[in-house]
């Protein structure tokens, strides 16, 4: 899953940086509101999280133009404005959820899972394909009793690919889905990524591959 994180407190943003990614999300941060906007239009996000009181323009004016472009993805509003008045203009603004400040972390991670269950292309916390399981509460790829820990990004590509399986994902569509857009990272690491993905497959004893289209991209296949 990817999330784009408008937030102008950027010591909260490394904070949660680690939690969120630890939890297998790919997340973008930006700080201000003109970058929530470019990034929101420009980027295809599962969720959005937005800091109410961010630089102009501020978090409930970025969720209205978003809307008004036609932009439904689930967001989430952040904010320390706790009175009755200020939930129901963010809300009427179009957001699926409110989160006061200041907040737990295991809280923020509820409320997210919460709105990506809102998608209107919601897939299940176990995605199966062939006889593949992919548990994304606990980012554990399984085969019969056989059971591996994916670590984020081997987590994240086989999300995305068993969501749409026979797809094939263009290069420059895994990396920005699943590196982001203010990643400092290279092409090799989505080489190196699939290369220990494929190791876990066989180590599974799976009929699944993830299959090279020279040129194009990569694929999730059912071998026979």
């Amino acid at each position: 899953m990817r999330l784009l994180f408008a937030e102008d407190d950027r010591a909260l943003c490394r904070a949660e940086k680690t939690i969120l990614e630890h939890a297998g999300y790919a997340v973008d941060f930006v700080h201000n509101g003109e970058d929530a906007l470019d990034y929101a239009l420009g980027g295809n996000y599962d969720g959005i999280i937005l800091d109410w009181m961010m630089p102009a323009p501020d978090g409930v004016e970025v969720l209205r133009r978003l809307r008004q472009k036609g932009i439904h993805t689930p967001c989430l509003l952040l904010t320390a404005r706790d009175a009755v008045e200020d939930r129901v203009q963010g809300l009427d603004a179009g957001a699926d959820d409110y989160l006061p400040k200041p907040f737990a972390s295991a809280e923020l991670l509820a409320r997210i899972r919460a709105m990506l269950r809102r998608r209107a292309d919601y897939t299940p916390d176990l995605l199966t394909f062939g006889d593949l399981t992919l548990d994304k509460q606990e980012m554990l790829l399984k085969k019969g009793e056989r059971i591996v820990k994916l670590n984020n990004k081997a987590y994240q590509l086989m999300e995305m690919l068993m969501e749409q399986p026979g797809r094939v994902f263009e290069v420059n569509q895994i990396m920005e889905r699943v590196w982001g857009w203010n990643s400092d990272s290279d092409m090799n690491v989505i080489w190196v990524t699939i290369f220990n993905l494929r190791k876990t497959l066989k180590e599974l004893g799976t009929s699944v591959t993830v299959k090279a289209t020279r040129g194009v991209g990569y694929s999730l296949e059912e071998g026979k």
